[in-house]
């Protein structure tokens, strides 16, 4: 991958996980890049980013405290994500991914040309969450 391209997604990565950019911005940011979407696997403690033609970036990320939960349980990832998206005091980045793990999601799926987030539970359990208008 282009090494610029590889910079400003590790960049982003690295601005979530420090609470320095909120998700908008990072999203606006990946897709002025030309990325279409990311892939988070809490288990794997990974981030991958994807641009239109195919080609890939793996990059690491914080490992979770806490074990992906075997059930998955949409009321409190919908919580954590409201949380997220209204930045409520004391959110971090972190916090929302030790959040969704314990509400049993394996991980999530952006895609910026659908708008929408796909959390994923281990069981292959999923909930759709729309971008905000």
């Amino acid at each position: 991958m282009d090494p610029h391209l590889a910079a400003v997604a590790a960049a982003c990565l690295k601005a979530a996980e420090e609470d320095t950019m909120p998700f908008p911005h990072i999203v606006g940011t990946l897709m002025q890049a030309g990325f279409e979407s990311y892939a988070v696997d809490f288990r794997r403690a990974t981030a991958t980013y994807f641009l239109p033609d195919g080609e890939s970036l793996e990059v690491p990320m914080h490992a979770l405290d806490t074990p992906v939960a075997p059930a998955f349980d949409p009321a409190p990832l919908r919580a954590a994500i409201r949380e997220a998206q209204l930045q409520v005091p004391g959110y971090s980045y972190k916090g929302f991914c030790a959040k969704a793990a314990q509400a049993g999601c394996a991980g999530y799926i952006v895609s910026f040309s659908g708008r929408r987030a796909l959390y994923i539970g281990r069981t292959a359990e999923t909930h759709v969450e729309l971008f905000p208008a």
